[in-house]
């Protein structure tokens, strides 16, 4: 669709999402109160951000716009660091869900009658069901896996000969690890819900022997299928028709033009039971609106390159785990499994980096030095690292890995 066509439509339905928000969720009642409905796409800087405090303050049901005997479905996050944050589909969004994600799966090179691996947890979380029903939607089989077991999940790729699999990419590595060098019959890998680097595609690929592609979404704005790569992977590919991009300020908020890094903002155009308005993602990424290669006129975004509030200062010197990903994987010597140990000393924090050698026999100490350096050159900043054996840093059992262990607190 060309882009002037397509921010009419925007508009439209933007219009159509103010004003259903506006009359029937008191918070947006009174925080829309004074400001006129959308007459441009540029007008949407004028409304306040919607955050995930917001969710959590009006836990359960506070910001749905249907009633709950309309809903057919809803999930949450898991509420590890409060109330979990809740959402709401009816039927006709989860056909639109299905839609996005069946976009995705296509667009990525997944082909009717595939089989697709599907290790992404079942139940409240929207990673699982999310990419069942898009795969239905496009004719692609499913193999309902979910997270964990991972034995029994190489047993099953083994036997089951899926063309496909999703999961995150940390549990691809896991995965890939058990499978070592034996033949399998994956082509495609939708890998999502963490961010992850180049160089973590390519140990996937080649470990997997597959083509690894990156799919985006977030419960609050509908769960996987906001954007995903295309198979020539020259950026995320935004549902536009359904979902609103900005980038703007971590700082003061403010638009930021396309190319340059921000907090990806979302506002959902299609959604009933819960519609969002310039959703703060905490995603860090930039976009852009030339059209994709492939002949896609969707705006796309890079991949997330760290997230706001995952932010590390140590010493007056930001540090994402992406960074420290990015640099281990280009140590020779260095597996990708790591995690970052965060204390304080006196008045400063100080920062450890737990990396396995690649194996057993490696020399550890040369190999501390290699990463030091490599962390001194990439970050600005000297860190602690610890070499140790294989398999001794945490692994994704097929949810989203913390790669920080904060013990400030202790």
């Amino acid at each position: 669709m060309p882009r002037d066509q397509l921010e009419t439509v925007q508009l439209q339905r933007l219009q159509t999402t103010v004003r259903r928000l506006r009359d029937h969720v008191p918070l947006m009642t009174k925080r829309l109160e004074g400001l006129a409905d959308p007459s441009s796409l540029d007008d949407l800087a004028d409304y306040p951000f919607l955050r995930k405090t917001d969710l959590r303050d009006n836990y359960p049901f506070g910001l749905f716009t249907v009633d709950r005997s309309e809903l057919a479905r809803v999930h949450a996050s898991s509420g590890t660091s409060g109330k979990p944050t809740v959402v709401g589909y009816t039927k006709e969004d989860l056909a639109i869900w299905d839609e996005c994600v069946a976009r995705c799966l296509r667009g990525a090179g997944v082909e009717p009658g595939w089989w697709l691996h599907n290790a992404y947890g079942y139940g409240l979380f929207t990673g699982g069901l999310g990419l069942h029903g898009g795969a239905e939607e496009a004719g692609i089989g499913v193999v309902p896996v979910s997270g964990g077991n991972t034995e029994r999940q190489v047993t099953l790729i083994q036997d089951f000969a899926p063309e496909s699999i999703c999961c995150t990419p940390s549990y691809a590595l896991t995965l890939a690890e058990l499978l070592q060098d034996a033949p399998n019959s994956l082509k495609v890998g939708i890998l999502g819900a963490e961010p992850w680097t180049e160089e973590m595609r390519q140990s996937i690929e080649e470990q997997l022997d597959i083509v690894a592609v990156n799919i985006y979404g977030l419960s609050e704005v509908i769960g996987p299928g906001v954007s995903c790569e295309t198979a020539d992977r020259q950026g995320l590919v935004i549902m536009e028709d359904h979902f609103l991009p900005e980038v703007v300020d971590p700082d003061t908020g403010a638009p930021l033009p396309d190319g340059e890094i921000g907090v990806l903002v979302l506002t959902s155009l299609t959604k009933q039971a819960f519609p969002i308005l310039r959703y703060w993602t905490g995603d860090l990424c930039s976009i852009t609106r030339e059209p994709s290669p492939c002949g896609r006129t969707h705006a796309r975004m890079s991949a997330i390159v760290g997230r706001a509030d995952d932010m590390l200062v140590i010493r007056g010197v930001n540090v994402y785990p992406s960074q420290v990903e990015h640099t281990l994987l280009g140590v020779d010597g260095a597996s990708p499994h790591f995690q970052l140990v965060v204390r304080r000393e006196g008045t400063l924090d100080t920062l450890t980096i737990r990396v396995e050698s690649e194996s057993d026999g490696a020399d550890s100490d040369a190999l501390t030095s290699t990463i030091k350096a490599a962390m001194q050159s990439s970050l600005g900043i000297g860190v602690a690292v610890s070499v140790e054996p294989p398999g001794s840093v945490p692994r994704s059992e097929g949810g989203k890995l913390s790669r920080t262990s904060d013990q400030r607190a202790l």
